[in-house]
């Protein structure tokens, strides 16, 4: 048995539009020393941008990453993409830790979302 708690898995609740997502997909290289405790980093900071929402994850057996960051307005998108430490973090991404990614942004207009009782 494990000594960590059971984490329950849920998805970023439905916010009330129009708000912000950046999803972001990607294919990672081999080499991926040091990226837990970047990614870890990254987390951590995003959390202090204002406006930010909250954030998904999702990774195929296959290899493909999902993230989608959830942003209240476009200002608070902008403030996490001119983040220095970030930028230097996206900076190592292309160097070493990726072989491929897209990132979408994009305006939601509608959201809604359900919990069986």
């Amino acid at each position: 048995m494990s000594d960590q708690a059971e984490v329950p898995v849920v998805p970023v609740p439905a916010f009330e539009p129009p708000y912000y997502v950046a999803v972001f997909t990607t294919v990672r290289t081999q080499d991926q020393s040091g990226y837990s405790e970047t990614n870890a980093r990254m987390e951590e900071l995003v959390k202090d941008v204002p406006g930010f929402l909250g954030m998904d994850h999702a990774q195929t057996p296959g290899g493909l990453g999902i993230t989608v960051g959830y942003f209240r307005d476009a200002d608070a998108l902008a403030r996490w993409r001119s983040d220095a430490e970030h930028q230097a973090a996206q900076k190592r991404g292309r160097a070493e830790w990726y072989e491929r990614y897209t990132l979408h942004v994009a305006r939601v207009e509608r959201s809604h979302g359900f919990t069986r009782a």
